[in-house]
């Protein structure tokens, strides 16, 4: 697998990612020819060579005349819709200004049909976003990690005044990220590069394990005296065998909970983010029957699922441990049956082979649309995709 992980050390925006991007090995020539394949005019792209600090690093700017119309999230959508890019970068790119859209909207108190962008719907933005996308896309990869982020700290000036650090639409944009201050009294997330890493990254953490192919140093505008501002982009690829990463496991014991309540529990914990969750009869103190209640999360939902449990349950604590957990590759694919469309989990097994199991939930709705059997509705994604168009 094609992963890209970025090392945030001094936050992330859209420019330094376009210049991580390019000093990871797109194509400048590629990058600087977006504006046209976005039908933008009077807009250039420049890319040179700068040092921040011990850091050789990748500059780039966009240029756009001065004034900019205020736009809607549909003025933007028309821009991408009608953009000269891959049918999966214009998904993603409107997936992003959604996000973008739902930040500004919660800001202000309006909704994301009413909200203007501002700063974020400028020219250079949409060639942040869109750009970002296609060089992912040009660069082959299929996941993005990132490390937690340093936010920065003070104020900042907008168009709405003087606003703490980070800016309102960038903590909305970063709820369940893991962020810290520092370390320099400046705004080194923008909401710009919130929402990219919002939407595409599948993990914030520690560096993972793989093969390094490639970095990339983007460089940002402002210079620091004791700081490098920039981004690093480390491009390789894992072991298609099994991955490996931290999770946090929760349990508690519940010795006097109703069955009913502690079952009900777990749907809820699966609906709030947990990756699995589980109770297991044991016998407590004393010889009375109890649960053993046992949920895997990511760490940054950890607190979030630990309140839930104790807001559920007759819980008085809930312990946590983070473990590591091997994980084979996997993604979903849809299948046409005679039942309809179905979603299956395709996961990748170490000697390389693949095993695919349909999706229960989809497998349940088509059964109880066409009145067929679970068994034979299940056995029916499994042939179709087995009798797959392959190559």
């Amino acid at each position: 697998m094609r992963l890209a992980y970025f090392d945030c050390v001094s936050g992330i925006s859209g420019d330094m990612t376009l210049a991580a991007l390019v000093a990871a090995g797109w194509p400048a020539a590629e990058l600087q020819r977006l504006p046209a394949r976005l039908r933008l005019e009077q807009v250039n792209i420049t890319v040179q060579a700068v040092r921040r600090g011990p850091f050789a690093a990748t500059k780039v700017d966009v240029e756009a005349p001065a004034q900019q119309p205020h736009r809607h999230l549909h003025h933007i959508t028309a821009i991408i819709a009608a953009a000269d890019v891959p049918a999966a970068v214009r998904a993603r790119a409107l997936a992003v200004f959604q996000r973008l859209a739902e930040a500004e909207a919660s800001v202000h108190g309006s909704t994301v049909a009413k909200v203007h962008f501002h700063e974020v719907g400028a020219v250079d933005a949409i060639v942040d976003i869109v750009g970002s996308l296609v060089g992912l896309d040009a660069l082959g990869i299929e996941r993005v990690e990132a490390s937690t982020l340093p936010v920065g700290g003070g104020f900042v000036m907008s168009e709405h005044g003087r606003i703490p650090v980070p800016a309102p639409a960038t903590t909305f944009l970063l709820q369940g990220v893991p962020i810290h201050g520092g370390p320099v009294e400046a705004e080194l997330v923008t909401p710009t590069g919130a929402a990219l890493l919002a939407t595409l990254c599948e993990r914030f953490g520690p560096l993972p394990s793989f093969t390094l192919g490639a970095v990339g140093v983007g460089a940002g505008t402002r210079e620091f005296p004791d700081h490098p501002n920039v981004l690093r982009l480390l491009v390789g690829e894992s072991s298609p065998a099994m991955a490996r990463r931290s999770v946090a496991v929760l349990e508690t014991a519940l010795d006097d909970e109703n069955p009913q309540f502690a079952a009900a529990v777990i749907p809820a914990l699966l609906a709030a983010g947990a990756l699995d969750a589980m109770l297991v009869p044991t016998t407590m103190k004393k010889g009375r029957a109890g649960w053993w209640l046992v949920v895997v999360c990511e760490l940054t939902d950890s607190e979030r699922l630990a309140a839930l449990i104790l807001a559920r349950t007759t819980a008085l604590g809930v312990r946590r441990r983070v473990d590591e957990r091997f994980e084979l590759p996997r993604r979903i694919e849809h299948v046409v049956t005679p039942f309809g469309s179905i979603a299956v989990k395709v996961a990748t097994l170490p000697d390389g082979t693949e095993r695919a199991i349909p999706e229960f939930e989809e497998v349940r709705e088509a059964s109880e649309r066409s009145g067929q059997p679970l068994r034979e509705v299940s056995d029916a994604a499994s042939r179709a995709w087995e009798n797959r168009p392959r190559g």
